[in-house]
């Protein structure tokens, strides 16, 4: 079965995606630890970060620095954390989170956000790209 980061990369299911080649996709997370949070996923349905090909993991970092100027435009953030945890969802992926201190880096912090919001920050994003 198909990973939910999956049905939203085929717009099966809804989602703010903010970029993607043929590669990689990012999107707004639905549960932010702060607003503008952003995932960044491989298109390729890999669980383990560490089981990518040298190829695709290689790219993963530069396709996602490309997001890291528009977050801290839209947010205000003092600087774009990165996180890599890789249990929330069996499909490899990359945690953009804007900060200003390094207690912004809490999981425990997030909520699920209204679509509205959602919406009204991809907008913002997508503005500065």
């Amino acid at each position: 079965m198909a990973t939910i980061f999956t049905r939203i990369i085929n717009r099966e299911i809804p989602g703010e995606i903010l970029a993607e080649d043929d590669r990689f996709a990012a999107f707004l997370d639905v549960r932010p630890i702060r607003p503008g949070h952003t995932l960044v996923v491989t298109k390729a349905e890999t669980d383990y970060l560490f089981d990518l090909d040298d190829a695709r993991l290689g790219g993963l970092l530069p396709f996602a620095k490309q997001l890291t100027g528009p977050i801290e435009r839209a947010t205000g953030c003092t600087r774009v954390g990165v996180m890599v945890a890789g249990l929330e969802v069996p499909h490899c992926h990359v945690h953009l989170v804007p900060m200003d201190a390094i207690a912004d880096l809490d999981f425990a912090k997030a909520a699920e956000a209204p679509a509205d919001e959602l919406a009204a920050m991809a907008t913002r994003i997508r503005a500065e790209m």
